[in-house]
């Protein structure tokens, strides 16, 4: 996207996830503008991708056309009070990545006819392998629907999703996703410890079975059931241990934990608004 200035409102992890991403695909440095309050962050900015900073969102949001929102839920509506008449002006691609904050709600603080992605990344974004939710209003061209998944899409894979009421359940998904798997990984390290295994031995044998099972599945193309019934021969080691899952209702489990995930996102939407 050479010719789309870009401001990123906060300069955390994730943004600078996008930026990084960003820039490696070749959008020049001078197309992106970073707002940070904080001083040590801005600076560091800066001096590792040589873009542009300012400590308001206001000023960094000024003659850009796409504004990526990166601030936490909580001061949301405070940000968009600061870039309301910037964006009424110039009615720039509104990118929002905060969890929780509907798109009636930006519609209500930013203008009714600002155009508006609504997108849920994920932390593996940071190492360029992250998976983004996004959902558009109806204000949002086609041009501009290409440029969000660009930029979400820069740093890992990114889906649309049709209807909105689905970004809940993407959060629970694939939001929160990682810290399952990590809790997961965590409890196997810990059992095979308890077998006697060293913890550094048990940690590199889990961390790479992982990934080399996620990438079978990533890369196969095929689905999940069918890559678990290969590996499970009837009554050998993993049917056993599978069995084991299926008497503590590991599926239940896991459908109550989105289930717990998504009503929290609900709860958010209401909290901030």
């Amino acid at each position: 996207m050479p010719a789309t200035r870009i401001a990123f409102i906060g300069g955390g992890n994730m943004a600078r996830s996008l930026i990084g991403a960003l820039l490696h695909g070749g959008t020049p440095a001078t197309s992106v503008r970073v707002g940070e309050p904080n001083e040590a962050t801005r600076t560091a900015l800066a001096q590792d991708f040589g873009i542009e900073v300012a400590s308001g969102a206001g000023s960094a949001a000024r003659e850009a056309d796409v504004l990526v929102l990166a601030v936490k839920p909580q001061v949301m509506k405070l940000v968009c009070a600061e870039i309301a008449d910037g964006v009424a002006a110039r009615r720039p691609l509104v990118i929002s990545i905060a969890a929780g904050i509907r798109l009636d709600q930006f519609e209500r603080w930013l203008g009714a006819d600002t155009p508006l992605v609504r997108a849920m990344p994920n932390t593996p974004a940071l190492i360029g392998a992250g998976a983004s939710g996004l959902v558009a209003n109806a204000r949002v061209s086609p041009t501009q629907r290409e440029q969000a998944a660009a930029i979400l899409g820069s740093a890992g894979r990114s889906v649309w999703i049709e209807r909105e009421a689905l970004m809940d359940s993407v959060t629970a998904l694939s939001g929160s996703g990682p810290a399952y798997f990590f809790l997961l990984v965590e409890a196997m390290i810990d059992a095979a410890v308890e077998q006697g295994m060293p913890r550094d031995v048990a940690t590199a044998l889990a961390a790479q079975t992982c990934l080399g099972a996620g990438r079978m599945l990533v890369e196969s193309g095929e689905a999940p059931g069918l890559l678990r019934e290969r590996v499970t021969s009837p009554g050998g080691t993993t049917a056993a241990a599978l069995d084991a899952f299926a008497a503590g209702d590991l599926r239940g489990l896991v459908a109550r934990a989105l289930d717990a995930a998504q009503r929290r996102g609900g709860t958010l939407s209401a909290q901030y608004d």
